[in-house]
């Protein structure tokens, strides 16, 4: 039964998805259907709800409905709303800059530093400027990593310095300079008013004015960061939820040995 379940459903994939008019899938395909949550700084009543099914609606969702309301405290009301979205996009179109190099393992990478530069490399990292979220920057740099992914401290070819957080940008590019840093990790958690863009920004351009911009691998990462905006703020490489070490320190010893001319 439920193998003929799923040949219907194949057959329906093969013959309704057009990847040119990309929309959400619910329970059938091009339904539209999505689920959204917000707060909205209101009473839990009627009123709120009706104001939650106006608030999606005028952002292009249809046939909305309140599937959840509930009371955070007199004056703030968290909801989530159901509906379909009236729009599609074209997938064929789309083209997103990623890092291309594909992860190693820690072995692996250990191999391709002895082969491919020489030595051992200084790897130093910081969650910098008022950010005092440590938890991107140790699942990257501590011994025991993160999710079954070991941290760079466990490599035998690098030199990991983790400075912690809340480190100013002035002393974190310091450090770097005074370790001969190869590498500079920035982890950024913390993301209100895009302080995180300010903050990276200005740990450029310090970087630009002391003439070391291109004497070292920049890297950012954080739950909001993608590659394209670290690229666009003058990093060489950003990572985003869902990376570990091994992606960070493959880019890093990659685009070492591209610039020796190694690679």
């Amino acid at each position: 039964m439920s193998s003929g379940l799923y040949q219907i459903r194949d057959k329906d994939l093969d013959t309704t998805l057009d990847l040119t008019k990309l929309r959400p899938y619910g329970d059938t395909m091009n339904d539209g259907k999505v689920q959204m949550s917000f707060t909205l700084p209101v009473k839990d009543d009627a009123k709120g709800q009706a104001a939650a099914v106006q608030m999606a609606q005028k952002m292009g969702i249809a046939d909305p409905n309140v599937a959840l309301h509930q009371k955070l405290d007199e004056t703030f009301t968290f909801y989530v709303v159901y509906g379909a979205v009236t729009h599609s996009v074209n997938y064929n179109e789309i083209e997103v800059l990623t890092v291309a190099d594909e992860a190693m393992e820690m072995e692996e990478t250990n191999e391709y530093i002895r082969e491919h530069i020489g030595r051992k490399i200084v790897v130093v990292g910081a969650s910098t400027g008022t950010d005092a979220h440590t938890v991107g920057i140790d699942a990257i740099m501590n011994r025991k990593g993160f999710a079954g992914h070991y941290g760079l401290e466990r490599y035998e070819m690098i030199e990991a310095y983790n400075l912690g957080s809340q480190v100013p940008n002035e002393e974190f590019l310091q450090k770097c300079q005074e370790l001969h840093a190869d590498v500079a990790l920035i982890s950024q958690t913390v993301t209100q008013k895009d302080v995180h863009i300010k903050n990276m920004t200005e740990f450029i351009e310090l970087a630009e004015a002391e003439g070391v911009r291109d004497k070292m691998i920049l890297c950012c990462g954080g739950a909001r960061i993608t590659h394209a905006l670290a690229k666009e703020l003058g990093f060489d490489a950003g990572f985003g939820a869902g990376t570990y070490a091994g992606d960070v320190i493959t880019f890093a010893v990659k685009e070492m040995a591209r610039r020796m001319g190694k690679e």
